[in-house]
């Protein structure tokens, strides 16, 4: 049975409104009158179980944005329905960045708040079902196993492939949803570590009279509720890697002994009368300005510097656009499996380019919902604009077909099917004029400019040249790289026509299969 929903409205006529909205759609309903009260119910007995929140965006003391705020720090997922009044679009924004799930307009009929209780209920179960799924598939994640193609992506897997070779501590930097924990999980992977514990922590989504004794543990009796010895975080990960997540949101006094422990590898437990030596690799991570903290004084100095040893910017999602279309495929690709049925099995042209051109403030986290929602409402097997409403009133409102920096089509297919080799990893649109942009390196097109099935021929050309480039001509390390002979290689350059010493056509392919190695 589904539970109840959740009513944060200050004003008593919408309360009432809404509450009669809810019991019509056939829901138990649970109405407070300001945003204190509904975090209490989130934290108390019940909150466990309530299953959405309705949440007015204007209310005095604590508004929607400040309860969203303390969900995000307390790690409640429970999906949340904004309210909003008629031309508060950058208000809506913001809560969509914060984590909503939905909004309406003020007055919402019944049959809209039950619309959007219904999705929302949807694409919770569903999201749960794939982390499920996600969990059970899960193995050791290497740098070869994130979906990007851009350059500034490119950069960071380089800085994360040089930090995995070393123990030194590393500081990821950048918005939040950009996919810094996956960078952190690509670093422990492809290092010597992989085999080890791999500890998460989420440093703000802990009470602050709780962060010293989930950290570094406590004994038994040690304080009020301390029934039982606690190892803490640090001991769990000892041998392996302990990733920090959102560190600047440490309490002051527990960045004192973060620091002793980073620096001599020695932790406290509360209430312990012995120190205990750890050995851990740390992977921090924060979307604040760290560097500001530090002058405004709220972050320690010397923490700062010890952390910041080996810093990796991880940009967010609007300065790397060509992603996108690969990380929409690797979304449905995903979703695909879980949901039983699976009848999405593409996505029309113009909504990915409408996706493209959207500036995604949530980054990756908000594309993935995006994505989660648009497949569990989308009635066809493609997924049009309409199946995005909230993106597509965002980006038509800055008339993309008028701004030249925006794209305006996207030129592939007329729905890209979810099958291998779909070539999702090419389809990044060019910004200037709509049109589909070539490939980055590494990426080799499966499909035409009709969207037909390329040649083999043709892909192991283009293979053959992508590695002769991207091995600087060392024709042994090119064969044994592609899994065949030297003279394998060279008989096929000879078919092809290419100058083994540059990788290039010196004739037509035509007319390759009579030269002889070096002929004009």
């Amino acid at each position: 049975m589904t539970g109840p929903i959740l009513i944060v409205d200050d004003d008593p006529v919408q309360r009432r409104l809404l509450e009669a909205a809810v019991v019509k759609a056939g829901y138990r309903a649970l109405p407070v009158d300001n945003g204190v009260a509904g975090l209490a119910m989130l934290d108390g007995p019940q909150g466990r179980d309530i299953a959405v929140v309705i949440l007015d965006l204007m209310m005095p003391g604590l508004d929607g944005n400040g309860v969203l705020e303390k969900m995000r720090e307390r790690g409640i997922s429970t999906p949340v329905i904004v309210q909003t009044a008629q031309g508060g679009i950058e208000t809506v924004v913001r809560a969509m960045r914060a984590g909503a799930f939905d909004f309406v307009v003020k007055p919402a009929s019944p049959e809209r708040v039950a619309a959007a209780i219904g999705s929302a209920l949807k694409v919770e179960a569903l999201e749960g079902a794939a982390r499920r799924s996600g969990r059970k598939a899960a193995g050791t994640l290497t740098f070869k196993d994130m979906v990007t193609g851009s350059a500034v992506m490119e950069r960071v897997i380089r800085l994360g492939q040089k930090a995995a070779s070393s123990n030194i501590p590393i500081l990821i930097e950048g918005e939040s949803g950009v996919g810094k924990e996956l960078v952190a999980r690509a670093i422990r992977g492809s290092g010597e570590r992989r085999s080890k514990p791999f500890v998460t922590v989420n440093c703000g989504a802990i009470p602050e009279n709780l962060v010293e004794s989930i950290l570094f543990g406590h004994e038994k009796g040690s304080f009020t509720g301390a029934t039982e010895k606690h190892a803490g975080k640090f001991v769990e990960a000892h041998s392996g890697t302990l990733f920090l997540d959102e560190i600047g949101d440490l309490p002051p006094d527990v960045q004192v002994k973060l620091l002793r422990a980073v620096q001599d590898g020695e932790i406290d437990p509360v209430g312990g009368r012995q120190t205990i030596k750890v050995d851990i690799r740390l992977i921090s991570a924060t979307h604040r300005d760290l560097l500001q903290q530090v002058k405004d004084g709220q972050f320690r100095e010397d923490l700062f510097y010890r952390l910041h040893v080996f810093p990796i910017f991880v940009p967010p999602l609007r300065a790397r656009r060509e992603d996108i279309p690969a990380l929409v495929g690797h979304f449905m690709g995903k979703i695909g499996p879980v949901e039983t049925r699976a009848r999405v099995t593409a996505i029309a042209p113009a909504a990915l380019a409408m996706l493209t051109a959207y500036d995604w403030p949530g980054n990756i986290r908000q594309l993935e919902n995006a994505v989660f929602r648009a497949m569990v409402l989308c009635e066809g097997d493609t997924l049009m604009p309409g199946d995005f409403p909230q993106i597509r009133a965002q980006v038509d409102s800055v008339a993309i077909s008028d701004t030249p920096d925006r794209p305006i089509a996207v030129t592939m297919p007329e729905a890209t099917q979810l099958r291998p080799g779909s070539g999702f990893a090419e389809m990044a649109v060019d910004m200037r004029n709509g049109e589909a942009a070539r490939p980055q390196f590494g990426i080799v097109r499966a499909l035409d400019e009709r969207g037909n099935v390329r040649p083999l021929a043709d892909i192991e050309l283009e293979m053959i040249k992508l590695a002769i480039e991207h091995y600087h001509g060392h024709m042994s390390e090119v064969a044994r790289r592609l899994g065949i002979g030297r003279s394998t290689l060279y008989r096929k350059l000879k078919e092809y026509g290419l100058d083994p010493e540059t990788g290039r056509a010196s004739v037509s392919p035509a007319e390759g299969a009579g030269l002889t190695r070096g002929s004009e």
